[in-house]
């Protein structure tokens, strides 16, 4: 696996590869804008510079933007789809501006409206959101969720079927989360399990639909449906399930960016960890 991790861009997006370089990966996940707001002034010309000469000079060879948590693709309020829809085209666009190589984002909460509809509406907004940008590259990686509340895109089965009502396979991929899939239920825990887990992904989704892992531990227990992540090694999952990950050749391509709460040292420590495991 390409190791990375989700770095800061304080200061400037152009910041963010320095951030990873500091730490030592080539991978990098950011936000491209607050996660915390709705709406953000384009990039200016010489931010835009400066990234793609920070990118270059500190060797990365692999980037994604992680969507704002405010968005929902499934809301059940029309003013909050419309906010969500037009945000996500934001994403789209600065996502492309900076010529990167995912956009990761959660599928949304069905707000009690029922999965099957969620999943539909998830649909239509990918449908309104490619209409308006036709010439968008961004791969759009639905992210496995741990199915906290209402969220959707817990099993395999959900994102498998947004995937086909979406039709659009040069754009749409996955993303899972070692976290989060844990805490969905799937017990890879053991050799046997995950060899099953990875079975099931591939026949529900296809491994050919998988760029990208976020690689983190859960502090809570499988099947607890509760989003929270931990350090390698010091959660439910334990440190032995993640080399499964790290010595699979399937995934030797495919970057894999930590999430564990902390700060940079603590990303340096997971990193040692998950590279000691590689034989």
């Amino acid at each position: 696996m390409i190791l990375g991790a989700h770095v800061s861009t304080a200061g400037g997006v152009f910041k963010a590869p320095l951030n990873a370089k500091a730490i030592g990966i080539t991978a990098m996940q950011i936000f491209s804008k607050n996660q915390n707001q709705w709406n953000a002034k384009p990039y200016d010309e010489k931010t835009v510079e400066k990234y793609f000469t920070n990118y270059e000079e500190c060797g990365i060879t692999h980037a994604v933007a992680h969507d704002s948590y405010l968005i929902n693709m499934c809301a059940v309020e029309d003013e909050k789809l419309v906010k969500s829809r037009n945000a996500f085209i934001d994403e789209m666009d600065r996502a492309d501006t900076l010529k990167l190589d995912g956009l990761v984002m959660h599928p949304g909460s069905h707000m009690k409206a029922g999965e099957e509809i969620g999943i539909q509406r998830i649909a239509d907004s990918f449908h309104y959101c490619f209409d308006q940008r036709p010439d968008s590259r961004v791969r759009i990686l639905l992210e496995t969720t741990a199915g906290q509340g209402t969220n959707l895109g817990y099993r395999f089965e959900q994102i498998a079927e947004m995937i086909r009502l979406i039709d659009n396979d040069d754009q749409i991929g996955v993303c899972l989360d070692t976290c989060h899939i844990l805490a969905a239920g799937y017990d890879y825990r053991t050799r046997e399990g995950y060899d099953d887990v990875m079975n099931q992904f591939d026949d529900t989704i296809g491994l050919d639909k998988l760029y990208a892992f976020h690689i983190n531990d859960s502090k809570k227990e499988m099947g607890s449906r509760v989003d929270r992540h931990e350090h390698i090694g010091q959660g439910f999952v334990g440190a032995d399930p993640f080399a499964f990950f790290m010595n699979d050749p399937r995934f030797k391509d495919i970057p894999a960016f930590l999430e564990t709460p902390g700060k940079p040292e603590d990303y340096i420590q997971n990193l040692e960890t998950l590279r000691a495991m590689i034989v």
